[in-house]
C-alpha cells in the first residue's frame, strides 16, 4: 500500500517538473524576442549608419548639435565641424552620432510661379 502510493507521488512529482522547465523555457523564449532580438536589429542599423559615413555628411549627435563630417580619423574618431564660423571643429566618437544626412541629399523645392 505505502510502495503504490509513492510511486504515485513520484510521477505526479515528474509531472510538476516538466510543467516547471516548460514555463522556464517559454519565459526564456520571450525574454529573447522581446528584448535581446530588437537590440540586436538596433545594434546593426546602428553599425551600418557608422560604416556609411564620410566626410562632407551632415550629422547630429545624440546631444542634440548639428555639425559636418571632416574627417574620419579611424575606425571610432571623427572629426566634426559645428557652426557657420568654421573654427568649431572636434574630434568625436562615432557613438555620439545619432543621425547621417548623406551630402547632396537634400531636395531642393523650386518656387514655380506665375511670371508674366
Amino acid at each position: 500500500m505505502f510502495l503504490a502510493e509513492a510511486t504515485d507521488g513520484a510521477a505526479s512529482n515528474g509531472g510538476g517538473l516538466l510543467s516547471i522547465i516548460m514555463i522556464v523555457v517559454f519565459w526564456i523564449i520571450l525574454f529573447y524576442f522581446m528584448i535581446v532580438r530588437p537590440q540586436k536589429k538596433q545594434q546593426k542599423q546602428r553599425d551600418e549608419l557608422h560604416n556609411a559615413m564620410e566626410p562632407g555628411d551632415n550629422i547630429m549627435t545624440t546631444g542634440g548639435f548639428f555639425g559636418t563630417i571632416l574627417d574620419i580619423v579611424d575606425d571610432t574618431t571623427v572629426i566634426v565641424e559645428f557652426g557657420n564660423n568654421k573654427n568649431c571643429r572636434i574630434p568625436m566618437h562615432k557613438n555620439a552620432i545619432a543621425e547621417v544626412e548623406k551630402a547632396g541629399s537634400a531636395v531642393v523645392k523650386e518656387e514655380s510661379g506665375d511670371e508674366e
